[in-house]
């Protein structure tokens, strides 16, 4: 791609004015400078961007269309922050925003810059955001005629003996132009004289050097001064000129000058070579005799201070020592006159050059420079983001110039290069925030120099946080236990979880999932803090209806898109003594609080009237049941048991006892406090009854009067679900008998009924262990239907194990004795169930 600029503004702007006269020589050298940069202002080496502009532009001037030879809009240029950084120190350039073209920001003094070196660029780095992308921009300050030549003395004389031969050459005192190229120094004029012409010498280098040349034989006593004027003259448009005085006078007698052995001296010195060294040796002969022969050596007389300070010349052996310290990135060349002068008189002298090479020695450490501040990175950024641009510099030369960057092996970034020693920081592998937030990437620069020299860089890199943890819980399961008749708004539970983002991304809110709690919706019973996790109750619970639910609680942070965890809050409601005993035998529904039982005047101590059954909807101690006479017609002939509820007599009926006998029988449970209930036994004397308890088993076991067939199915039902009862009752009492060796509780596993299913029979057998009473419950059918209902009682204590089988008169009584018992802990209560096919009649 070639680049083509045209005249600058400030041209244009000069030459404007002048349009309305005569254009003048003046103005035609310009015109015809600026067609000669027309041509080569624009160019681009290996793929690089550059641009060439004369020197001494007014501020404001266009450079040329940035934006458009790097192929972006001019809406990228706002958008994507187009700027450019300077290498040279000094901001000489800028970009015009809303016309994407790099202007002329400051007064660019090419001299100044760049002294007489012949070629003058300046590196511009143009970085461009989102994405981040670093170009090279090189732009190339032409030079333009502003100086002009000067000599370095207005005034020079010269000692010239009268016997010096026609021919002879003295060299004069070089004109200096700050300009270079054409515009330097191209040509010297002296004016007219009859013994003396100018003769140009041309030195390696392209440099020119005036010398006088006697033309003829000088007669000092025909003329002793001559004076001459020396011109020198650039090859600018417009041409620039400066001159010199020249007085020569003409001595007598010592008419031969020192000569050098050589001209020129070439010589190459490491920079770090130690003060005091010597360099080289200058020799110099004088053919004359005596003191015009003595030779006295010394630098040219217009040796810059910036030599002297270096270099030392000894007068009389001519011996040149390093007299202060060499720096190659200062000065890489010495070019230095020297002279060689007689003690005649007058004296005559000689004059040499000596070329000193200053070579290179790896004296000076990499540079480590931001291009751009490092940008901060997201935790979930691929592979090859790019984090920050940065370039390396050596002052030195060669391989000792040349520099590579490495990163720490463990480092996850790598370093990847661009061009001419810069870099990208780009990410290598997957960050984590949660692991490291910040990385503090450690740059180190080497160059290829020997020894090797070295710097090292810290870049900080913030690693922004993305939504990739889910909250967690502390436990995934909590286990809550609550009283039952809670006063509703307690606090039942506070859950927490915990999220290893940051910011919004680990801002927790909890929730309760909906879920059935008996058919009823979870948030019904309990509702939770969104900000802190805490679980409320909306109502009381009772124990009896309720003993255990789950609460599923989500935890979700506040990222996008959002997280959540889930955790299960197990709820035990504990029982509280809310409950008084239920007497199921006698029935109260049917007989009241009275019971009436018949006994025979015959019967012996120990012989069993009846037998109390209660229970308490209540669990554990609060379920425990004792039985007590408070009140009695005889209290010395009957006694009840404690535990088992057992009416028996204390002694054999007299005939004195009265014919008619109360008892009034206290039951109270173990709980906290004490509940109880009272049954009235009424009791009747009677001769010639046997076996009351055998008949009322009898009656037990008659069938109903109902008729048909109807009557017969459920007759058939009742003995198979009385035998099925009878034989699970058994096993359950020959295992019960076992472990009461050791201990007074009958239990009963899940496990052993398990294989005992019928799938044409509703069966429940519940086997109570809480209290000293241990009682199995067989239930037959619906509690609603017509079905039958067995249960057995037994009692460690007892004298007897017997199985009674009563039914019960009313089935509305017998429902809500075994919501009672349906209300007992899980691990209390042994149930199994089959379908039992049941007809109305």
């Amino acid at each position: 791609m070639r680049l083509y600029l045209t005249a600058p503004g400030p041209l244009r702007a000069s030459s404007g004015p002048r349009m309305t006269k005569t254009m003048g020589y003046r103005d035609w050298r310009w015109l015809a400078l600026w067609w000669h940069h027309f041509f080569l202002l624009w160019s681009t080496i290996n793929g690089q961007t550059r641009y060439s502009i004369p020197e001494e532009l007014k501020q404001g001037s266009v450079v040329g269309n940035l934006a458009k030879d790097l192929g972006l809009g001019l809406s990228d240029v706002f958008d994507r922050k187009l700027r450019v950084a300077s290498e040279a120190g000094k901001q000489y350039f800028s970009v015009d925003a809303g016309k994407g073209e790099l202007v002329v920001n400051d007064r660019i003094d090419r001299e100044a810059l760049c002294a007489q070196s012949p070629s003058c660029v300046l590196t511009l780095q143009v970085v461009i955001d989102k994405p981040l992308q670093l170009h090279r921009v090189e732009v190339e300050i032409q030079d333009i005629n502003d100086n002009s030549p000067r000599f370095p003395s207005q005034d020079i004389t010269l000692q010239i003996a009268e016997s010096t031969a026609a021919g002879a050459r003295f060299p004069l005192e070089t004109a200096q132009d700050l300009d270079v190229g054409v515009n330097s120094v191209r040509s010297y004029t002296l004016s007219k004289d009859e013994f003396f012409s100018l003769k140009i010498k041309d030195l390696s280098g392209g440099r020119k050097v005036p010398e006088l040349v006697l033309s003829k034989s000088l007669d000092r006593e025909k003329k002793p001064v001559h004076l001459l004027q020396l011109t020198a003259i650039d090859g600018g448009n417009p041409v620039k000129s400066g001159s010199s005085q020249i007085t020569i006078n003409v001595l007598d007698i010592n008419d031969n000058f020192p000569v050098f052995e050589k001209n020129i001296y070439k010589v190459s010195l490491s920079e770090n070579s130690v003060r005091g060294a010597s360099i080289l040796k200058l020799t110099a002969r004088d053919i004359d005799e005596g003191p015009n022969a003595e030779i006295e050596y010394s630098f040219g007389t217009h040796t810059p201070d910036s030599v002297l300070s270096v270099f030392d010349v000894d007068s009389f052996s001519g011996e040149i020592r390093l007299k202060g310290k060499l720096d190659f990135e200062t000065n890489a060349n010495y070019e230095i006159d020297f002279r060689a002068r007689d003690r005649g008189t007058p004296r005559m002298e000689g004059h040499c050059t000596a070329h000193i090479e200053v070579l290179d020695v790896n004296d000076n450490a990499p540079h480590i420079f931001l291009t751009s501040q490092p940008n901060s990175v997201p935790e979930d950024a691929p592979s090859g983001t790019v984090v920050a641009l940065i370039s390396a510099r050596d002052l030195d030369s060669g391989d000792n110039g040349k520099v590579t960057l490495q990163l720490p092996r463990s480092s996850p970034f790598n370093l990847k290069p661009s061009f001419s020693d810069n870099y990208a920081l780009v990410t290598g592998t997957a960050l984590d925030r949660e692991s490291f937030p910040e990385y503090y990437v450690e740059i180190t620069a080497t160059d290829l120099g020997s020894p090797t020299l070295s710097t090292k860089k810290t870049i900080h890199v913030n690693v922004t946080d993305v939504n990739d943890n889910r909250p967690v819980f502390t436990q995934p399961s909590y286990f809550v236990y609550l009283k039952e008749n809670v006063v509703p708004g307690s606090i039942l539970y506070s859950v927490s979880a915990s999220d290893l983002d940051f910011g919004e991304n680990a801002k927790i809110s909890y929730s309760i999932l909906d879920s059935k709690v008996q058919d009823v919706s979870v948030s019904s019973y309990v509702y939770i803090n969104s900000d802190n996790g805490s679980i409320y109750s909306m109502h009381s619970f009772d124990y009896e209806k309720l003993k255990v639910f789950q609460i599923r609680v989500q935890a979700k942070d506040q990222g996008s898109p959002s997280l959540s965890s889930n955790a299960t809050v197990h709820v035990f409601i504990l029982d509280q003594n809310d409950n008084a005993p239920a007497v199921i035998y006698p029935s109260s529904a049917a007989l009241g609080s009275l019971s009436h039982q018949r006994m025979p005047r015959s019967a012996k101590a120990g012989h069993l009237v009846t037998k109390l059954t209660a229970v308490d909807a209540d669990s554990g101690h609060n379920a425990w049941i004792s039985y007590k006479i408070t009140e009695a017609t005889d209290a010395s002939l009957f006694t009840v048991n404690l535990y088992t509820g057992e009416v028996r007599t204390k002694r054999a009926v007299s005939e004195q006892d009265e014919s008619s006998q109360r008892l009034l029988i206290e039951i109270k449970d173990d709980g906290e406090p004490v509940q109880s209930a009272t049954v009235t036994v009424s009791i009747l004397l009677e001769d010639g009854l046997h076996e009351p308890i055998l008949d009322l088993r009898q009656k037990v076991a008659e069938p109903s009067k109902k008729t048909g067939r109807i009557t017969l199915y459920l007759i058939l039902s009742l003995a198979s679900v009385s035998v099925l009862s009878l034989v699970t009752f058994l096993i359950l009492a020959v295992k019960c008998m076992r472990s009461s060796r050791s201990s007074d509780s009958c239990c009963m596993t899940r496990s052993d009924c398990d294989g005992y299913k019928n799938p044409n029979r509703n069966l429940q057998i519940q086997l109570n262990t809480d209290g000293p009473i241990k009682y199995v419950e067989v239930l037959g059918g619906d509690m609603m239907s017509q079905s039958q209902s067995f249960r057995s009682c037994m009692s460690p204590m007892s004298e007897y194990s017997d199985f009674t089988l009563i039914k019960p008169s009313s089935t509305t009584d017998f429902k809500e004795a075994i919501s009672v018992l349906d209300a007992s802990l899980p691990d209390s209560t042994w149930t199994f169930e089959s379908q039992q096919v049941s007809r109305k009649q």
